[in-house]
């Protein structure tokens, strides 16, 4: 009985916290482990000695989820791992941070996702990833039963992460959440893995209040590799607001009222661009409920993405608001 009890636990979703949320965020959880500075030489040599090595959690949706919290807000963060020990690390690493993990599957015989990072000398970072593991298996199914509970402002951190997430299951998970009248849903995404194009996004985009694509992910969709054009193309598609994300060349952001080029602020030492734009994305997220203006949410979200972009892991240059704030002041 007490097995079956165990069983039950495991492979069936939490229950959502009824304690107050300011933001939802979904999408992967993992854990990462990465070195630096790594050169091409290690695969001729067989093996090279490193200045960094650090096992640490990551995941889009962590990395946001976990930066919001460390910023005061009250984050729950819907996700799936497994029932192993880089799961149960995953679980208390976003606890020490406060994210409410209430909305987290944690399910028998799902290996917990786990990326190899290989940081280069300009914090450049390449990505060695596991196709079977919990990175690729979220599914619509582990995300419905929290969407009506969700905050007022939801964060669906990881397009074209999950191939279960496909075009018609995101549209469904999103119709569900704009289904409640005053809710705010942004979006955050990689490369598109199928060839997808901005055509094929129609059905999704006017569900998008916000949407912060990067200038590679957002030209795969459309061929064109002009930020403003694009910026404009993702509006008239419906997108209530477009930012662009731009590396070291900050950000654009495009409304059907106005557009704004913000630069990026400057950085000591470019150690690790991992989770940057996840950083960016919950940067901008903090100030838009703040009640900031949109240049203003762009800016902070620039400082927040260069004090990430200055210490090896996707969120160890975060450590509280005021590092952010600091930054932005300048």
């Amino acid at each position: 009985m007490k097995q079956k009890e165990q069983r039950e636990q495991n492979t069936t979703a939490n229950k959502p916290s009824r304690r107050k949320k300011d933001v939802t965020v979904i999408g992967a959880a993992i854990v990462d482990i990465l070195a630096r500075p790594v050169t091409p030489d290690v695969f001729l040599t067989g093996s090279q000695p490193v200045k960094e090595v650090r096992l640490s959690c990551g995941g889009d949706a962590l990395n946001e989820a976990v930066v919001l919290a460390r910023f005061g807000k009250q984050v729950e963060l819907v996700t799936k791992v497994g029932n192993d020990d880089a799961g149960k690390q995953v679980l208390a690493f976003l606890s020490s941070a406060g994210v409410d993990t209430g909305c987290v599957k944690i399910e028998d015989g799902l290996e917990t996702g786990a990326n190899l990072v290989l940081v280069d000398a300009r914090g450049e970072r390449y990505f060695l990833t596991n196709p079977h593991g919990s990175l690729r298996r979220l599914a619509r199914q582990d995300i419905e039963p929290y969407l009506d509970d969700a905050a007022g402002l939801v964060c669906f951190a990881g397009m074209f992460v999950s191939p279960l997430l496909d075009i018609p299951a995101m549209e469904q998970v999103f119709c569900r959440i704009k289904s409640k009248p005053g809710r705010v849903l942004a979006a955050d995404m990689t490369k598109a893995k199928n060839g997808e194009r901005l055509e094929d996004l129609k059905c999704l985009l006017p569900y998008l209040d916000y949407l912060f694509p990067n200038e590679a992910e957002i030209a795969l969709l459309t061929g064109d590799k002009d930020a403003e054009r694009n910026a404009r193309l993702l509006v008239e598609a419906g997108v209530g607001c477009a930012v662009i994300k731009c590396g070291s060349r900050g950000c654009l952001i495009h409304t059907r009222t106005g557009a704004y080029r913000i630069p990026a602020y400057p950085v000591r030492e470019a150690v690790d661009s991992t989770g940057a734009g996840d950083c960016f994305a919950a940067g901008f997220l903090w100030a838009l409920s703040e009640g900031m203006e949109l240049e203003e949410c762009g800016r902070f979200a620039c400082a927040a993405a260069s004090c990430a972009v200055e210490q090896l892991g996707a969120t160890a240059g975060l450590r509280s608001l005021e590092d952010a704030m600091l930054r932005y002041r300048k």
